[in-house]
């Protein structure tokens, strides 16, 4: 037994993103201003994006991308029950009408042959999910967008340092959105990114702060005019310095702390690959994993014991777990006004009801690691359904 208790996902902060910080502070500009500006930078250049905009979230990065390409009321957006109510939320914020359809059973990312078939003369957008890091089939939604004059919107919270085909995700001219928050595999606590078309990043970033035709960072540098317009009914959303402070040294970094994080995915993988009880988390041979969650699914005709009976016997043994996520369609905004049901989505559903995410950090110490094998095998071992000869 622990002697502690081992979060489900800890950032792993060091002394240069400390330094950096208080660089920060020391220099008299904390809000949105250079460092936000030179973090947008290097991470353009880590992604290969044409441009990129320094957000609060993610969340606000999807919703300026339904913003910029004109999307409210009377339109449609498809996207995957299998994602956290933001991906979603930000459908309802434009007025539009979220439509979901259900995921692949390998990769839990949503199906584009499913996509396909829900499209309708109000579909305006595709809102694609790279769930837990692994990239979407992006070839194939890319061609059905282009076929019928829709856009595609990558929600890639996940999918930091992810690749398809070798391309870095966020490298198309589409619309990307990052989330920085504390749990992802660079943090800046909480914080995104918008990739894409620098036209489109152009007005995105008009829109970030209050419809400003002028940010604070132009506006009070030496030599800056006071005077601006407003020229949309914006919202709040940019980065500050603080966070781009964090996230310039996370990113430096960042190589090392997807090498930890993919030893750790094989080593639970190679641990828990012999075992019947567990399905494990694909990864196809055209992507580059961001190595972001281990999800594990157990197979209850072979365990007595259910998926929240399994976290609690983790939790006894000080082990943190999550599950990702609650799909949306069981949750009572969404069940209630469009009426859905569990069968609507069954792949999605019954993904949900077997599905844990096991601790997955770069911050993991050998020990660690080896104390989540050893309580997940213990657990197995107490609660397999042994079966009888016939």
């Amino acid at each position: 037994m622990r002697d502690e208790f081992l979060s489900f996902s800890r950032p792993l902060v060091g002394d240069e993103e400390v330094q950096e910080v208080i660089a920060a502070l020391q220099s008299g500009w904390l809000t949105t201003g250079p460092r936000t500006r030179a973090f947008e930078q290097q991470f353009a250049e880590f992604t290969g994006a044409p441009a990129a905009l320094g957000l609060n979230s993610c969340t606000a990065g999807l919703h300026l991308a339904l913003k910029v390409h004109e999307i409210g009321p009377g339109d449609e957006v498809i996207t995957t029950p299998l994602t956290f109510a933001a991906s979603v939320n930000v459908i309802e914020h434009v007025g539009a009408r979220p439509v979901l359809v259900d995921v692949e059973p390998d990769t839990l990312n949503i199906d584009p042959d499913q996509v396909r078939e829900a499209i309708t003369d109000r579909t305006r957008a595709i809102i694609a999910v790279h769930f837990a890091g692994h990239p979407v089939e992006l070839d194939q939604l890319r061609s059905i967008a282009a076929e019928n004059g829709i856009f595609l919107i990558e929600d890639a919270a996940h999918a930091v340092g992810a690749e398809f085909r070798g391309q870095p995700i966020g490298r198309g001219s589409n619309l990307a959105a990052f989330s920085f928050y504390a749990t992802k595999n660079l943090t800046t606590g909480e914080g995104g990114m918008l990739t894409g078309d620098a036209d489109l990043l152009d007005s995105a970033r008009v829109l970030s702060l209050h419809g400003m035709s002028r940010e604070a960072w132009t506006r009070y540098a030496a030599g800056g005019k006071w005077a601006y317009d407003i020229v949309a009914p914006g919202f709040k959303y940019n980065m500050t310095d603080i966070q781009a402070a964090l996230g310039i040294q996370q990113l430096n970094r960042f190589q090392a702390m997807q090498q930890r994080r993919a030893e750790i995915f094989s080593q639970y993988s190679d641990a828990f690959g012999a075992f019947d009880e567990f399905e494990l988390p694909v990864i196809r041979p055209h992507v580059t994993h961001a190595w972001h969650l281990y999800i594990l699914r157990l197979r209850d005709s072979s365990l007595s014991i259910t998926r929240d009976q399994f976290i609690e016997e983790l939790t006894r043994r000080k082990i943190g777990t999550s599950v990702h996520f609650i799909p949306i369609h069981n949750h009572s905004y969404y069940r209630e006004k469009y009426g859905y049901c569990d069968d609507d989505f069954p792949v999605a559903q019954q993904a949900y009801e077997r599905m844990l995410s096991l601790p997955l950090s770069a911050s993991m110490s050998d020990t660690d690691i080896q104390d989540v094998i050893e309580a997940v095998l213990e657990i197995r071992a107490e609660f397999i359904r042994h079966r009888t000869a016939a």
